[in-house]
């Protein structure tokens, strides 16, 4: 009985310390900055504690705040050129902040976005346009062009080459627009890459900010609709903007869901539509039976 009490406090003496190697190899990723394998001379910190590559690092929404858009982007060509030459009179524009390079978040926003906008009936270059805008300096137009072709390639859609954008841009420029939209990132040192959140902005015509989608993937509907809010309704049909006008943004679940007000409102204008349709061709006859 002994030697079973004995095996079975040693049986549990070694579970608690691989679940401590376990705990130190969860927080040892490029997130935290830690090393890839616990050492002991890094303390680990408390779950809820943010970690110091992480400080400052989030979107602070700025929505029906303009950006400017006569700052200057290098397109993956290598052509200068200012924002404006992305945004005309009616398309909405989706930016998204990424660097190309990025080996996990930005490719994963990247595909979330494409794989959407496979089950939108609605092409970049003719109801909107996208603009990925690299924040790091040191990428050039030939890592642009390499990441837009592949993209493309995915998206498998013919004629939206130029409505898909990928611009690259100087330290001050980026800074600047980044801080109109709310982008806050930071370069991590320890793992020699950038921290950031992900989120897809969509942006009016006249360059308002008009909606933030968060996170790395997106509802069809969603992505549909927000980009018809911020036009206006000018890129949508008459069942688009019906659909506008019956969802709504919850800003706390990121995403657009039905007001049920609103589309009793519409039901009860439909009966009395129909109603009346119905009841004119009655009144006119009855007016009639009752002049003879």
């Amino acid at each position: 009985m002994k030697l079973i009490l004995v095996s079975f406090i040693l049986i549990l003496n070694f579970s608690a310390q691989a679940d401590d190697v376990a705990t130190g190899a969860a927080l040892s990723n490029g997130s935290t900055g830690m090393k890839a394998a616990y050492t002991g001379k890094e303390p680990l910190k408390a779950a809820t504690e943010m970690p110091e590559e992480l400080t400052g690092v989030k979107i602070e929404e700025k929505i029906g705040q303009h950006i400017d858009l006569t700052q200057k982007v290098t397109t993956e060509a290598g052509e200068l050129v200012p924002l404006s030459t992305f945004f005309s009179s009616h398309k909405p524009v989706i930016l998204s902040p990424v660097y190309f390079n990025c080996p996990g978040l930005c490719n994963f926003h990247l595909n979330g976005l494409t794989e959407t906008l496979k089950s939108v009936d609605w092409s970049p270059g003719n109801q909107f346009e996208i603009v990925a805008f690299s924040f790091d300096a040191r990428e050039k137009s030939d890592v642009a062009t390499k990441k837009k072709a592949s993209y493309l390639k995915v998206y498998d859609r013919a004629g939206t080459e130029n409505g898909w954008h990928f611009v690259t841009a100087d330290e001050a420029t980026i800074k600047t627009l980044m801080n109109q939209v709310g982008f806050n990132y930071r370069w991590n040192e320890k793992v020699s890459e950038w921290s950031h959140a992900s989120a897809a902005i969509v942006v009016a015509p006249d360059g308002k900010i008009s909606r933030y989608l968060h996170g790395i993937q997106f509802e069809p509907r969603d992505v549909k609709l927000a980009l018809n809010e911020a036009s206006n309704g000018k890129v949508g049909n008459i069942v688009d903007s019906v659909m506008l006008y019956c969802f709504k943004y919850d800003r706390h679940e990121s995403k657009y869901g039905l007001q049920v007000y609103r589309v009793m409102q519409l039901a009860g204008a439909l009966t009395i539509a129909i109603l009346a349709l119905w009841l004119i061709p009655v009144m006119i006859r009855a007016k009639r039976e009752n002049g003879k």
